[in-house]
């Protein structure tokens, strides 16, 4: 029995690990979205956000089997995280070239409202969340069985090491979003960067919808392969680094 919890443990640990690589990435986005809100609904905005995405999370693993099956899910997250992308760093760069006096002399666009804010934090998440939860089972499935019950056809000790790992996922990116904001607040000039992360991300949620199965452009275990996580996360921190060091000296100039 104990061998038994020691790879729980362990399984529960690779799981947390997992998401907090997925929630550094996501957690741009996210906070991305919120931050044309007022400072107090900021918090609001991701907390209620989250909050749905999971129990969406909780609902979709009775489920998943049947959702692997929509890979529209993540198109329709990838084209629209490349139309957000695209769409601000025109905006910002329209902003830049402008005289400042005539910048100022035009009314600042309204963003989204509280509520919308939250549910497209929480469609962000759903587009995420299917992949995760795909390799979440992949993990858990190895574990040996612990008790006598299912929960949506997977062993009850299973699924809720697999709901334990992305509750906490969660909560890791609520707050990862929270500290991005912070930044891009301190950072104006790191704008541009952040968009630019929305849209390489855009660009991963595609490469998973390019290799669903159901799709076949790409192979299947192409999304996961060494070469493809590795080339994501060069291009990610080259653009995040570049962003910060631009950011820096923008602020000592001023």
């Amino acid at each position: 029995m104990e061998a038994i919890l020691l790879q729980y443990g362990w399984v529960l640990i690779v799981l947390v690990v997992l998401e907090g690589l997925l929630a550094a990435d996501n957690a741009v986005v996210m906070a991305v979205m919120v931050k044309h809100l007022p400072h107090e609904q900021q918090k609001k905005a991701l907390f209620y956000g989250l909050f749905g995405a999971l129990i969406f999370r909780f609902s979709a693993l009775f489920v998943i089997t049947v959702l692997v099956n929509y890979w529209q899910i993540q198109a329709v997250g990838a084209a629209y995280l490349l139309f957000m992308s695209a769409k601000n760093i025109y905006d910002l760069k329209k902003h830049k070239d402008e005289p400042e006096e005539e910048y100022e002399g035009k009314p600042k666009k309204k963003g989204s409202g509280f509520w919308m804010t939250v549910i497209k934090v929480e469609a962000a998440d759903i587009a995420f969340a299917i992949d995760s939860m795909l390799a979440a089972v992949a993990i858990a499935v190895t574990l040996p069985h612990l008790g006598n019950f299912d929960i949506g056809g997977i062993n009850g000790g299973q699924f809720i090491v697999m709901l334990l790992g992305g509750f906490i996922g969660v909560i890791m990116m609520r707050f990862a979003a929270q500290w991005f904001v912070k930044v891009l607040n301190d950072y104006p000039s790191l704008e541009t960067a952040a968009f630019l992360i929305v849209g390489w991300v855009g660009v991963k949620l595609v490469v998973l919808t390019l290799a669903h199965k159901n799709v076949g452009v790409l192979p299947a275990d192409f999304p996961h392969s060494t070469a493809w996580e590795l080339t994501f996360w060069i291009v990610l921190i080259a653009i995040a680094l570049g962003g910060y060091l631009i950011g820096v000296r923008n602020k000592k100039g001023n």
